[in-house]
This record gives C-alpha cells, structure tokens and sequence, in this order.
C-alpha cells in the first residue's frame, strides 16, 4: 500500500480520513497545517499519495500542492483535494495541479477510493 499524507486543519476529519486509510493498509501521516506537512516531508520522506484540504490557516492546499510541484523530489505525487466549498476556480486549480478533488461532508468512501487509484496511478 501507499505512504499517503493527509493535510487537514479539522481535527475531526483529519481522524476520520486517517483511520479510514490506515483500515485499507496505507501508511498515514497526518498533519494540520500546510507547514507541518512540508516539515513533515522533510522528516519523513515523500508520500506517494497527499490528501490535502483547500482552505486552511496559513499556505493553503493549492499554495502547498504547487510547492510540491516545484520540488523534482516530490512533484511526481499524487494528490486528492478536500474541500467543504465548491469554488469552481479551486476545482480548475487542483485539476490543472493534476489533482482529483473531493467535496466535505467527506463520504469516506469515496476518500479511500480516490487514495487507490492515485497509489495505482503512482506506480508504487
């Protein structure tokens, strides 16, 4: 299974879509800001999957996935965006980052799903 990243300032969510992710054998880490996430990396390593929420508190979502783009170490990820609001001009963002997105309420299905096939699409 996939090493995926969540980034989700909600701690609720947060817990929900980890522990979903961890039941399907990935390997999760979680954090709740977009600075964490890239001192997570750093840490860690580069997750083959980054679940990451739009609007957040200090670099949101689409600012961290084009951070990531930047990166050759890790511009390759797979990303899935979450978002409690549909703005069709973060839609098109996320897409033009080559992102698929999802809409809270999180249907935790279709969470793990979006993980499968972007740990499929990543080859790993």
């Amino acid at each position: 299974m996939a090493k995926v990243l969540v980034v989700e300032d909600d701690v609720d969510v947060r817990g929900l879509a980890e522990t979903r992710l961890r039941r399907q054998g990935h390997r999760v880490v979680s954090v709740g800001l977009g600075e964490e996430a890239l001192a997570a990396i750093a840490e860690k390593g580069a997750p083959e999957v980054a679940v990451l929420t739009v609007l957040m508190p200090g670099m949101n979502g689409l600012d961290l996935l084009r951070t990531l783009r930047d990166d050759p170490w890790i511009a390759d990820v797979q990303a899935v965006f979450l978002s409690g609001g549909i703005h069709e001009s973060d839609i098109e963002a996320g897409r033009a980052l080559g992102a698929s997105y999802l809409t809270k309420p999180l249907v935790l299905s279709a969470l793990a799903a979006a993980a499968e096939r972007s740990a499929g699409s990543a080859g790993r």
